[in-house]
Formats: C-alpha cells, sequence, structure tokens
C-alpha cells in the first residue's frame, strides 16, 4: 500500500528534468533582469553597488597582502628560532659525543641516551630526534639509530643527500607531522662525530602549529575587520548618497510640479554649498519661466478676446453689407455688363467672409478651450454619403469622381455630427482642390475599437516638409496657387481640434506626384483607448 501511494505522488508531482531546469532558468533569467532594471533605475542604489565594490576589492587585496605578510614574518621568526635551537643542540651533542671515552657497543648505547636527554633538555621547543648513521659512515662500534616523536617517517631522501654533502652546518625542510591533523613542522638536519663510530645525522623535528594558529588568529581578525569596513562604508555611502540624492529628488518632484501646471513651486534652498547655489540658479529659472509664461499667457488671452470682439464686433457690418449685396445679386441682370460681374464677385467674397467669420469665431473657442461636444448615435457611413453628396457638384466641375467604399463601420457611435460632417466635407474639398481631376476614394472601416474614414486624392501631392505644417492655421503648400473651393485657410486646423475634441486622430500621408491620404480615427465607444486604425495611411500600410 505504502509503495502504491509514493507512486501516485510521483505520477502526480513529477516533472522530467529538463523541464524542471528549464523552468529554473527562466526563473533565474527573470529575477536577474528585474535586479538589473531596479539597478539601471536607481541611482543610489549604483552608487553604493559601485562604492561598496569598488571598497571590498581594496579592502580583499590589502587584506590578502597583510596576510601573507604577517604569515611570512612569523614563518621566517620561528625558522630562525628553530635554527638557533637546532645549532645549540647540534653544538651539544657533538661536545658530549667528543668528550666520551666510550670503546664498545653497550658504552655507546648508554652515550647516545645522554645525548637525547641533553638535545630535548636543550631543543624545547623540539617534538622529536632521529639518529641515523651517515651513507659513507663505516666503523667497527656502531651507534645505535634511535628514533623519537616519529621523525624517521617524515625525513626526506632528498633531505638527507642535502645533510650528507657537507655543504652547510644543517638543512631544514617543511613537512607535515604525522597522527596531528595534518599540524605543519619543520625537520632540521645536522651531522656529528661520534669517536669510534664515525659520523651520524641528526635531525630534530618541531611543531609549528602554534605559529599556524597564530595566522589563523590574524586571517580570522583581518576577515571580521574587513567585514565590518564594508558593512561600515556601505552605511557611510548611504549617508552620503541620501544627502546629495534628497535635493535632487526634491528638485526631480519640483521640475514635475512646474511641467504639470504648478508655477509657484520652489525649491528650498539651505546653506552655502553647491547643492544650495543649484537651488537658487534652478528657483531663478523657475521665476524667470514663471514670468514668461504669465506674459504669454497674457497676451495670448488679448489675441483671443481680440480675434473673438473683432469677429463680433464684424457681423453687424457684415450683415448689413450682406443684405446690401443680396438686393444688388438678385438685379444683377437689370445692370450692365460690367456691374452685374461685379454684383457676382460682391456676393461670394461676402460668403468667403461669412465663412472666415465663423471659423475665427471657431477656432477662438477651441483657443478658450470654451468648445462644448453635443454627442448623439451617428452612422459614419451615412454621414459620408451625405456629405458626399453634398460637394458632387463641385467634384463634377472640377472632373474628379467620388467613390465610396465601406467594408465597415455600418453602425452608429457617440459623436458630434456637425463638427464630424464639417471634417469630412474639409477633406473632400481639399481633395477636390489638389485632386487635378483625377477619381477620389472615400474609405470606412471598423475593428474593435475604432472606426475610421479616409479620402485619398491622386492629385500633387505634398513634400514631407509641407505635410508637417498641413494643419497650420491659414498655411498654404503653393500660396501662388488660386484657391478654387472658398476655403478659409482655418478648416484643417479646425478639423484637427474636433478629431482630438472626440478622443481621435486625423492623419496625413502625401507624396509629391502620388497624392495625398487624410485619415480620421474615432474610438467607437468614448472615453475608450483608441488603439490602432481600421485603415491603412498611405500604400505603404496598405501593403
Amino acid at each position: 500500500m505504502t509503495a502504491a501511494h509514493d507512486g501516485g505522488a510521483a505520477g502526480r508531482t513529477g516533472l522530467p528534468l529538463g523541464i524542471r531546469l528549464a523552468g529554473f532558468g527562466r526563473s533565474a533569467g527573470e529575477v536577474g533582469r528585474s535586479v538589473a532594471g531596479v539597478f539601471r533605475r536607481s541611482l543610489e542604489l549604483r552608487i553604493i553597488g559601485i562604492t561598496v565594490g569598488l571598497s571590498t576589492l581594496a579592502i580583499l587585496a590589502t587584506g590578502t597582502y597583510m596576510a601573507h605578510t604577517i604569515g611570512d614574518g612569523l614563518f621566517d621568526a620561528r625558522v630562525l628560532q628553530v635554527e638557533e635551537e637546532a645549532a645549540r643542540a647540534t653544538t651539544t651533542a657533538q661536545d658530549t659525543f667528543s668528550s666520551s671515552t666510550a670503546s664498545d657497543d653497550a658504552s655507546i648505547s648508554v652515550l647516545q641516551q645522554a645525548v637525547l636527554d641533553d638535545v630535548s633538555t636543550i631543543a624545547t621547543s623540539s617534538t622529536g630526534i632521529w639518529f641515523v648513521r651517515g651513507p659513507d659512515t663505516e666503523a667497527t662500534i656502531a651507534l645505535p639509530e634511535a628514533s623519537r616523536g616519529r621523525v624517521d617517517e617524515v625525513v626526506t631522501q632528498a633531505l638527507r643527500q642535502q645533510v650528507s654533502s657537507g655543504e652547510d652546518p644543517q638543512h631544514w625542510q617543511s613537512v607535515t607531522i604525522p597522527d596531528s591533523g595534518d599540524e605543519p613542522g619543520i625537520v632540521v638536519g645536522s651531522e656529528v662525530e661520534v669517536p669510534g663510530a664515525g659520523v651520524y645525522e641528526m635531525y630534530l623535528l618541531f611543531d609549528l602549529s602554534d605559529v599556524q594558529e597564530s595566522l589563523g588568529f590574524v586571517q580570522g581578525t583581518l576577515l571580521i575587520g574587513g567585514i565590518l569596513l564594508v558593512l561600515l562604508i556601505a552605511a557611510v555611502s548611504w549617508a552620503v548618497v541620501q544627502f546629495v540624492i534628497s535635493p535632487i529628488r526634491v528638485a526631480a518632484e519640483t521640475s514635475r510640479k512646474l511641467a504639470a501646471g504648478q508655477l509657484e513651486e520652489r525649491i528650498p534652498v539651505r546653506g552655502d554649498d553647491v547643492l544650495a547655489t543649484l537651488a537658487q540658479s534652478f528657483n531663478g529659472m523657475a521665476d524667470s519661466l514663471q514670468r514668461q509664461i504669465t506674459q504669454l499667457a497674457g497676451l495670448s488671452q488679448v489675441q483671443q478676446r481680440f480675434v473673438s470682439d473683432v469677429s463680433h464686433e464684424l457681423r453687424t457690418p457684415l450683415t448689413t453689407i450682406r443684405l446690401a449685396g443680396d438686393v444688388l445679386y438678385d438685379r444683377r441682370e437689370q445692370f450692365d455688363p460690367t456691374t452685374a460681374r461685379t454684383a457676382e464677385l460682391l456676393h461670394t467674397q461676402v460668403e468667403r467672409f461669412e465663412l472666415l467669420l465663423a471659423d475665427l469665431l471657431e477656432i477662438s473657442r477651441y483657443d478658450a478651450q470654451a468648445v462644448d461636444i453635443d454627442r448623439e448615435p451617428v452612422n459614419l457611413v451615412r454621414l459620408a454619403e451625405d456629405a458626399i453628396a453634398g460637394v458632387e457638384s463641385l467634384a463634377e466641375r472640377k472632373g474628379s469622381t467620388l467613390t465610396l467604399v465601406a467594408p465597415g463601420g455600418h453602425f452608429e457611435s457617440e459623436m458630434d455630427a456637425r463638427r464630424i460632417r464639417r471634417i469630412v466635407r474639409n477633406l473632400l474639398s481639399n481633395a477636390i482642390e489638389h485632386g487635378e481631376g483625377r477619381p477620389i476614394e472615400v474609405t470606412v472601416d471598423s475593428n474593435g475599437t475604432a472606426v475610421a474614414l479616409s479620402v485619398r486624392d491622386h492629385g500633387i501631392g505634398m513634400t514631407r516638409a509641407d505635410a508637417a505644417r498641413v494643419f497650420d492655421r491659414f498655411w498654404r503648400a503653393d500660396p501662388s496657387r488660386q484657391r478654387t473651393t472658398g476655403g478659409t485657410g482655418l478648416g484643417l486646423a479646425i478639423s484637427l481640434e474636433d478629431a482630438a475634441l472626440h478622443g481621435g486622430r486625423l492623419d496625413v500621408w502625401s507624396e509629391e506626384g502620388a497624392g495625398s491620404c487624410f485619415r480620421l480615427t474615432l474610438p467607437r465607444r468614448v472615453g475608450a483607448a483608441l488603439g490602432e486604425s481600421p485603415l491603412p495611411l498611405g500604400p505603404s500600410e496598405a501593403t
């Protein structure tokens, strides 16, 4: 029963190793990207990270050098002490052997034990001693080999060759002491002359565990001190960064408020340092900007009021002129040809003057942000059909044919019909004006978020520089070209404002000799995100 239960659990939760590793790799990658993103966005983190990193490298290098230097110093001092003790022990042993009158094996053995006791008394830090016959020694009396502390197990053949060479009075070698947990040690070898027995080698073993302990204590102290120093540097860096970054953060917040229109915001000035100078300079700049913006706002209000007042004041005399002109226009057949033509021109220009006044009043309302929108359910396809019908006679006179293609948009959306109709009429009038008598296509389509209408002509087109200015007020691509549709020069500027008022946009594509395409895109629902337009803008998007 238990085995079956475990197998079922494994079957439910187990995944192939490759899948688990891939999932872990993705998680690690996401964490790495998140950390990298935070590091890029946070100036404080970058400064503290770089400071702590460089300080850690410096402390690590300094600590390594100090530990190495202290270790070498402790080792060299211990070696010097060992050599001195070994030299005294060798001298004592040699004096004892030289003053002895032993002539047989028994007396030699007793003498050897006395030497071992004397050497142990002199070399107090020694943990072992080994007497061994030299390789070239031949004598009738033999000094038995004696070892204390298992020194014979650590003496290497290389050390024996150095000792037997006789180049120096003594030689030493670093070794590991047996059965001591790999404790370090030093073996010192030298030669002694035993009367009647020949040359023997004497090796002394010294334990360096006390030096190792001292070095470990020093290294531990350096490590702890280094960690504490890194933490202290991090804390100091954080405090300094906060001291420096806080005024910068205040300046950034103040600049955001100024950009949002809160022109009274200023940075508090504290002290006389460079940060206080920065705050004073920033405040001076803010004061200058406030004065200029206030002046510009005042001039803008004066301009708007002037345009509005002039437009209103001109309505009364214009109405009188219009009435008088209508009387003359209605009786033009009774006049001579010159006077009749003058009456017709007066009638046409008075109508254009009325349109210009109406557009000036409308643009002044936009400038004063006093525009109201009257939404109602509108079918954009039906509205396009009505607008086309209204300019069809003008298109016929210019030789252009108007074609409506509506794969979508056959539904009602909440919009201001008067303003949208004005946009479409302006776009059609411009296409007829500049279409050079070629066909004009009007397209309506929709998607899940937007409904769009485009007007495409194949006329003279515009350069990129002209297309960038086409929505400017009173701007004309070719000032020498005669206007034939009675426009005021404000139609596209008002159309752009009408589109923005609905939360939509009005785009243009144009190319010299290939014509132009204006595209109006509106949201399907009030307040909804506009998204991508359902219609292409120009041939490049259509493909």
